[in-house]
């Protein structure tokens, strides 16, 4: 499928990972984001996680200039809007409620991963030379040629951010509380920039933990052994199952991850009475630890606030990593010393007049999620915060 503008840009879409060459690929996204390694769309795509029948059809994008390959971006036709963590239920609702489909939509996302980073992959002057008008231009026209009825670009980065700002952009913001390292050596040096109440609550939340008889071993990789790997699998699949919901992945798909990409993978298991109860999953960036995936089958005191982000902000300093994306809500996390942080994606609504309704309720929600964001920041557990 393609689409051209100017004669010497076209932007096409390609029904898989593998009709994209690896090497072009990985010189475009690099190799120090573990959502963008070409390997991890190929994992989902040999798991059959991402497919027609899971309603996550492969639909990536490619620019190129005079043949050659000068860009790329994850990218999928959905038929539901599941796994993607910037919700449009209603928009979907609005649309079938006036006898109109709303699926298929092109989405430029990672799947099920609600975390910021780049999502058009572009060579610099191809970034530098291009206009927001002309992605929205562009975006626009693919999305009707595909036969879909809106696009949606989710959590990108900054300097896509800058690429998509545009005045009649249909732009949503949302709120994360991801943890940063402020210069802390270790955890008591974070400890120590807490309030003294907050301070001796997490104190008092690590102290029950270990009361209970929990410990805690570390797994990074190729170490991760077979038995270990399905124990976790068995967590994380019940962390869906008791809300009623299917898991996204399914357990190939985690020992592809540990073949393919075993330099990201660290995985944290909670262990009482020599039993693996609890396990949490982490994949490790360049300066970012990104918490993904967690379950337990027992309910124990604190035991998720230890295993997700005790654990995660020791394992990120071990590993010299600044930042820590936990991923998607969680208003706990506050208490915590995770600081609250904007999320952004952008959305192309083809229909004018569905499209100048959702620009109103973008404009009413952003109000609400930045005073959200304000009333997040001054309740931050941090002593200067708590002095200001």
């Amino acid at each position: 499928m393609r689409e051209s503008g100017r004669s010497d840009l076209i932007l096409e879409t390609c029904a898989s990972i593998s009709d994209i060459p690896h090497e072009e690929w990985q010189r475009l996204a690099g190799r120090t984001n573990p959502f963008l390694r070409y390997e991890f769309f190929e994992a989902l795509e040999a798991c059959a996680c991402t497919s027609t029948a899971t309603g996550w059809t492969p639909c990536h994008l490619v620019f190129r200039l005079s043949g050659r390959i000068v860009g790329v971006a994850p990218a999928f036709l959905k038929t539901h809007s599941m796994g993607e963590y910037v919700f449009d239920w209603a928009w979907a609702d609005a649309y079938q409620r006036h006898g109109l489909p709303y699926y298929p939509k092109l989405l430029i996302a990672i799947p099920f991963t609600p975390s910021a980073g780049p999502r058009l992959l572009l060579e610099p002057d191809l970034r530098h030379q291009l206009t927001p008008e002309r992605i929205h231009e562009l975006l626009d026209t693919l999305t009707d040629k595909l036969g879909a009825h809106s696009w949606h670009l989710l959590f990108p980065d900054s300097e896509d951010q800058k690429l998509l700002h545009h005045d009649r952009e249909l732009h949503r913001i949302g709120c994360q509380f991801h943890w940063h390292n402020h210069g802390y050596r270790n955890f008591e040096d974070f400890l120590g920039e807490l309030t003294s109440r907050k301070r001796k609550s997490i104190r008092k939340e690590r102290q029950q933990v270990a009361q209970q008889g929990i410990s805690f071993i570390r797994f990074h990789g190729r170490d991760i052994p077979e038995h270990v790997l399905s124990a976790f699998f068995v967590f994380y699949q019940a962390t869906y199952l008791k809300r009623g919901q299917r898991p996204y992945l399914n357990k190939r798909f985690f020992e592809l991850l540990l073949e393919q990409l075993p330099e990201h993978v660290h995985l944290v298991m909670a262990v009482r009475e020599g039993e693996m109860i609890a396990g949490a999953l982490f994949l490790a960036g360049e300066n970012t630890l990104y918490g993904r995936y967690w379950g337990c089958l027992d309910e124990y005191n604190h035991l998720h606030f230890e295993t997700c982000y005790y654990q995660g902000i020791e394992l990120a300093m071990e590993l010299g990593l600044t930042h820590i994306d936990a991923g998607a809500q969680g208003e706990h996390k506050l208490v915590r010393g995770f600081e609250p942080i904007l999320t952004h994606s952008w959305h192309g609504i083809l229909h004018p007049g569905f499209r100048e309704a959702i620009e109103n309720f973008t404009r009413e929600e952003a109000d609400h999620v930045l005073g959200y964001f304000e009333d997040a920041k001054s309740v931050l557990p941090f002593r200067q915060q708590a002095q200001d």
